[in-house]
This record gives C-alpha cells, sequence and structure tokens, in this order.
C-alpha cells in the first residue's frame, strides 16, 4: 500500500455501515470526489474528508455505531482534553473516560499487568461490528501515538466478533495478530510505553486537527518508516536467505548500533519486523490450502515443523491446521 493510501477494505466497511443506518453514500461520495464503485486505494486525504462529509451528515463522528452519537466536534475535545496529561497513561485514562462520557458504549478500560497494556472494550448491550471496534482503535491509539510523537507498536488486537470479509486487512493495517470469536474486544501493547510523555501543544494540535482523521490513518502505521525500508528488502529475498542484523546494518551503510537505536525509536527490532513478514506470509500460503505446513515451514526458514508450529501459535492463537480449516470454511460460506 502507498504511504498515503487507504485499502478498499475500509471504504466496504464504511459504505456497509452507511447502508446499515439507512444513510446514502452516493451524494456523500460525490461531495468529497470519490465514484459510486470504488475498486481500488484512495488518498488517505479523500478518506478524511469523507469522513468529516459522514460526520457532518449524522452529527456523529462515530458513524452511528455508539450508543450515543459522537456529536461533531467531540474529536477535537478529546484532543483539547489530553494535552495538559503527564504521562501517556494519565492521557490514555483520560480518553477513555472522555469517550465512555460521549458514546456510553462501546467503552474501554485500561487493564495493566504482566508487563502488558490492555484497552479492553466494554459493551452493556449486543455485539457490535468489527467496523465499530476498529473506528474505537483507530481513533484512540491514533491519538496516542501522535500525543508522544511516535508509533506505539501493538502487540495483538482481539475482537468478540467474527471475522467480516476483509480480516486480513484488519490484520495487514494493525500490523499484528488479529484475532476473532473472542471472549472479549482488546487491544494490547507494552506497558512500558505507558510512561512515554507527551510532547505536543496548542499550536501542534492546531496543525494535528486540520488534517485529521487522514495523519492518524497513515502516519503512525507500521508500514512507515526506516521499518519499512527494511520490509521491503526482506519481501524481495527468501526467508531462508534473509541476513544478518549486522549485514543488514552493512548493506545499508548505516552502523548497527545505530540502525538497532533507530529501529527501537520507531517501537521495532530486527526480530520483530522478521516475524511479521513470516507471519504474514505464513497466512497467505495457509489461505490458498495449496502448501502443506512442513513445506511452508522450510520456505519460511524454520530449521524445522515444530518450531513454525509453536511461532504460529504465538502470532495469531491458532495451530497452522485450525487456522486453515476456518478460513475454508468461511470462504466456503
Amino acid at each position: 500500500m502507498e504511504r498515503r493510501m487507504i485499502a478498499p477494505c475500509f471504504m466496504d466497511d464504511t459504505l456497509e455501515c452507511l447502508q446499515r443506518h439507512g444513510v446514502a453514500a452516493a451524494p456523500l461520495l460525490a461531495q468529497v470526489g470519490l465514484p459510486p464503485v470504488i475498486t481500488g486505494p484512495i488518498p488517505a486525504e479523500q478518506y478524511g474528508a469523507l469522513w468529516h462529509a459522514v460526520a457532518r451528515t449524522m452529527d456523529d463522528e462515530f458513524f452511528g455505531e455508539g450508543a450515543r452519537p459522537m456529536r461533531a466536534g467531540s474529536f477535537a475535545l478529546l484532543c483539547h482534553a489530553i494535552l495538559s496529561t503527564v504521562t501517556l497513561e494519565h492521557a490514555l485514562r483520560r480518553a477513555l473516560r472522555f469517550l465512555r462520557v460521549v458514546l456510553d458504549d462501546p467503552h474501554g478500560e485500561l487493564v495493566v499487568e504482566k508487563g502488558l497494556a490492555q484497552i479492553v472494550l466494554k459493551d452493556s448491550g449486543a455485539m457490535r461490528s468489527a467496523f465499530a471496534y476498529r473506528t474505537f482503535w483507530i481513533i484512540v491509539h491514533g491519538v496516542n501515538c501522535w500525543l508522544v510523537g511516535r508509533r506505539v507498536p501493538i502487540r495483538w488486537v482481539d475482537f468478540r466478533c467474527s471475522a467480516p470479509p476483509t480480516g486480513t486487512d484488519y490484520r495487514l493495517f494493525f500490523g499484528a495478530p488479529v484475532r476473532f470469536d473472542q471472549p472479549e474486544t482488546r487491544l494490547v501493547f507494552d506497558a512500558e510505553f505507558l510512561k512515554l510523555p507527551p510532547i505536543r501543544d496548542e499550536r501542534a494540535l492546531k496543525d494535528f486537527l486540520r488534517h485529521a482523521p487522514a495523519n492518524i490513518l497513515v502516519r503512525y502505521r507500521h508500514d512507515l518508516g526506516l521499518s519499512a525500508a527494511i520490509r521491503e528488502r526482506l519481501h524481495a529475498t527468501p526467508p531462508a536467505a534473509w541476513p544478518s542484523f549486522e549485514v543488514l546494518a552493512g548493506r545499508m551503510r548505516i552502523a548497527a548500533p545505530s540502525l538497532r537505536r533507530r529501529l527501537r525509536l520507531e517501537g521495532e527490532t530486527y526480530r520483530s519486523i522478521k516475524d511479521d513478514l513470516r507471519r504474514a506470509l505464513a497466512m497467505e500460503a495457509l489461505t490458498d490450502g495449496s502448501t502443506s505446513v512442513a513445506e511452508l515451514a522450510a520456505d519460511l526458514g524454520f530449521s524445522e515443523p515444530s518450531a513454525f508450529y509453536r511461532a504460529f501459535r504465538k502470532w495469531t492463537g491458532k495451530s497452522p491446521a485450525l487456522f486453515r480449516r476456518g478460513f475454508q470454511r468461511s470462504s466456503a460460506g
């Protein structure tokens, strides 16, 4: 996906949401210069303009997916509310309280334990759509990353609801394992990031709001920055031939300690990048159904199938065979 482009699955989700709430999509699409039928990626700025158009039409910045409307202007007030905080944890707890008052449901609770920070979403009523939960994450996590000036890497995301047809795109968007049909909806990251101090002020906020929400959809994605350059290099090479970190640094003409430090600032390590790529390749191969697990393990550079099996369970919470059967059942349905 290009740096400032939005995948078609976002549009599919958005249009399905509008249909569900009885909002005519064609006039809104025309208003922001989009065709009535969208088959490819669109610029983030156009999607952001559509978001604003929908919010004005519905007077709801949450697309009608909350128990109460998130009235136009609420997002800006949320950003103002967290400017005076002293740590990311302080800001996150305040943001969650704000959204609880505005939306009622879904509402988030921050749980910190065993070195992990978990934003757990609660609903007093019926289960909501994956689109609703993902919109909540886009708002909360996007604002958090902007506030501290860096991407906060996600460990995994759970959804109570079943996987939508674009489930694979959800995994690509978050850059982390995504599991559906789970007991709770949650987004998980390392708790150490909660100590980060906010670095933004009123002037920065004014510029941020001028470009929102397009900027939070693309600026802090996992596929930007120096880590993206490394992904491109590795993607062009079979996993079994991936270089050591020192060799990679030499090829990039960057001292190894400097490369390690710069990746850490992006919330990445060389190992996490390799794991991301291996996971994506594994999921792609398993969904087409033509490669055995033993062959796939070798292709991905694992010394033996059991090592791949353990890694895949860690990434997705499922065995390779169970993941493949689940995809085949959803495709057949």
